[in-house]
């Protein structure tokens, strides 16, 4: 192999290393059986949610995540391996729903593992996250539950009012 070649292929390890490092939450997915539609669909909806997706040999995604400093994800470096990521701090479990959604309704994608907040996850503790609601649907949440005494306090005021003008 040439030396050129060799500095390519470590330039992109290098490059991956500092995205791993970056990123927030991390999922290692098997893609193997997706059609291209699907592959499509899904990448979609990733990019929408800035969430990226790389197929990366495993060779590379091993020497990636070492120099990354991340340990504990060896075991699912096999087979096709796709990475699914983020670097967006305030929702870190996007990665965790989308995949997860699309994992239900396509037999051939599952999930081997991931990285959350530097901590390794199985696949079951991943689809326990992706059952948390987006940062947006807590935020809606909370507004809820913060409107409800004052609604209940015009209701009843309300039903007052009506009852006095009867």
């Amino acid at each position: 192999m040439s030396k050129a070649a060799i500095a390519a292929k470590e330039k992109y390890v290098d490059a991956f290393s500092e995205e791993l490092k970056a990123a927030k939450s991390l999922l290692v997915v098997d893609y193997l059986g997706l059609t291209v539609d699907e592959v499509t669909s899904l990448r979609k909806e990733l990019r929408e949610s800035d969430v990226k997706m790389k197929v990366v040999k495993n060779t590379y995604l091993k020497r990636a995540a070492e120099k990354a400093g991340i340990e504990g994800l060896g075991e699912t470096f096999s087979g096709p391996s796709a990475v699914v990521y983020t670097d967006n701090a305030d929702d870190i479990t996007e990665p965790a729903r989308i995949v997860s959604k699309y994992a239900k309704d396509i037999e051939a994608l599952s999930i081997k593992g991931g990285l959350l907040e530097g901590r390794v996850t199985s696949e079951e503790e991943i689809k326990q996250i992706a059952s948390i609601p987006g940062r947006e649907g807590l935020l809606s949440m909370l507004v809820s539950v913060l409107q409800a005494p004052v609604r209940n306090v015009a209701y009843a005021v309300k039903a007052v009012a009506e009852s006095k003008g009867e």
